[in-house]
């Protein structure tokens, strides 16, 4: 008698991990959007990841002496997107609120499969440019709903170049991660990301800020969440795909919205909208149906 072994349960641990880190992402938004207010963007994206890298350099201290040159260029290579990512979006935040930001942010989830086919020649399924397409509405519908001009503000168009920034830093994550050491690659891209933030300052004319209450204490709370969020992101994305990944992360928005709700913010009802066409178009990008056997049996897509 044949066994068959059982599939894989839907939510493991990589699952849950990752939904717990989306719902922690989902609240930095309103601390950046306060911070910023006593600080420049620059001086507060390399406070936070230098707060990270530390605290990922202490957890792991013994394991630095045994760094690769391959971690080493692949943990820069993704702290480039990460700065990019993360510097646009704190810039962004200084001239809309949160809850907009993440769900243009999410505009990322879609857009995955797109760099995919420019860098790597996977070519996108008919569902991927469809939910482009509803992306896309639902970007015009977030950001135009003043007087409906339909047009992108400078916070709005910084945030969406910033999600292209997270959707290579997703890829590079899911190519690579499985198989570098996952401590030394978080710090290593953690540690770029500062430096190329704290480099910048001079070039942009930033002046270091001043070491308020409100400074301290967001870099110190979202340093942490920072080394949690990236390292459980290298993790989780070392036993699943990028596309189960990416369609947990199209959460992200939901939990930021929800916050930010609680916190005061409210979004017009046709951006409401236009959030909502950016989640199901995140959604839409990763559906893959069944196929059917010769004899009628369905096949599981491919993850």
């Amino acid at each position: 008698m044949k066994t068959h072994a059982s599939p894989p349960p839907a939510l493991g641990l990589p699952e849950l991990a990752l939904i717990a880190i989306t719902f922690i992402w989902g609240g930095t938004f309103l601390v950046v959007q306060h911070a910023v207010t006593v600080s420049g963007p620059l001086a507060f994206v390399a406070a936070r990841f230098a707060v990270a890298a530390s605290i990922g350099a202490l957890v792991c201290r013994g394991q630095l002496r045994q760094l690769t040159k391959a971690e080493l260029l692949t943990g820069m290579a993704i702290g480039v997107s990460i700065f990019g990512g993360y510097a646009l979006q704190t810039y962004g935040l200084m001239h809309i609120t949160s809850s907009k930001s993440a769900f243009i942010t999410a505009f990322y989830v879609p857009i995955v499969p797109l760099v995919q086919w420019l860098v790597f020649k996977q070519r996108p399924r008919a569902a991927v440019w469809a939910a482009v397409v509803l992306a896309f509405v639902g970007l015009l519908l977030l950001t135009g709903t003043d007087g409906l001009s339909m047009s992108l503000g400078k916070g709005e168009l910084m945030t969406a170049v910033g999600a292209i920034a997270i959707a290579l830093e997703i890829i590079l994550i899911s190519r690579v991660s499985p198989q570098l050491n996952i401590l030394r690659v978080t710090i290593v891209q953690l540690a770029t990301a500062s430096l190329i933030a704290l480099l910048l300052m001079p070039v942009m004319g930033e002046a270091p800020p001043a070491l308020s209450q409100t400074f301290i204490l967001s870099v110190l709370a979202l340093g942490c969440a920072s080394a949690l969020i990236q390292y459980v992101m290298n993790w989780a994305q070392k036993r699943i795909s990028a596309t189960k990944a990416t369609l947990i992360y199209a959460g992200e928005p939901v939990w930021a919205g929800v916050i930010g709700r609680i916190a005061g913010e409210r979004l017009p009802a046709l951006a409401i909208v236009g959030g909502i066409l950016i989640i199901a178009a995140g959604i839409l990008s990763e559906w893959r149906p069944k196929r059917l056997r010769a004899d009628g049996k369905a096949i599981a897509p491919a993850d």
